[in-house]
């Protein structure tokens, strides 16, 4: 017998594949989008408004005007203020700027006798409440320095109302 020349057969490669790198991967890839969609969505606060209805005032009412305090805001960086009720106010409407000296010190002011007042009538939890009414023709920025004051006075309990009464009105534009 003759030897007859074997056939030379291909040796058959391993055909797994290692898939474990390629999981890691997906996994951090994955990972890094959820972050980074987490981090790229805005941020900011949604302002609590009260109703027209929730604050009344008087006899009726459930707060004090001894309490309140409001802020009027009116063009070229105008700022009236009243305490009290408008037809009752407790003392003659004030014209401040914005500033240290301005509205900052009498908002300190305001909130310090305000607090002692209330220690009086034996209510020492009870403090200011600021009413903030930026007319049509003030500015956002105004809006955005009172705001600031309010921050600044650590005061807790203001309303923004872009609501005004026609004595306010007056009010503004005679000053």
């Amino acid at each position: 017998m003759k030897n007859l020349p074997q056939k030379v057969r291909s040796r058959k490669l391993n055909s797994k594949v290692d898939l474990t790198a390629m999981v890691s991967v997906s996994f951090l890839l994955i990972i890094f989008f959820m972050v980074v969609g987490e981090l790229s969505k805005p941020k900011g606060k949604n302002l609590v408004l009260p109703d027209n209805d929730d604050i009344t005032c008087g006899p009726t009412g459930h707060i004090k005007p001894n309490r309140l305090y409001t802020i009027l805001l009116g063009d070229n960086n105008k700022i009236v203020t009243y305490s009290g009720i408008l037809s009752y106010p407790l003392e003659i409407p004030k014209n401040f700027e914005f500033g240290k000296k301005g509205i900052r010190e009498e908002v300190f002011l305001k909130k310090k006798q305000i607090k002692e007042y209330m220690i009086s009538v034996g209510k020492p939890k009870s403090g200011i409440i600021v009413v903030i009414k930026p007319s049509s023709k003030s500015n956002f920025q105004n809006l955005v320095d009172i705001l600031d004051e309010m921050k600044i006075a650590k005061i807790d309990t203001y309303s923004i109302v872009d609501e005004f009464s026609q004595e306010e009105s007056k009010l503004l534009a005679s000053n």
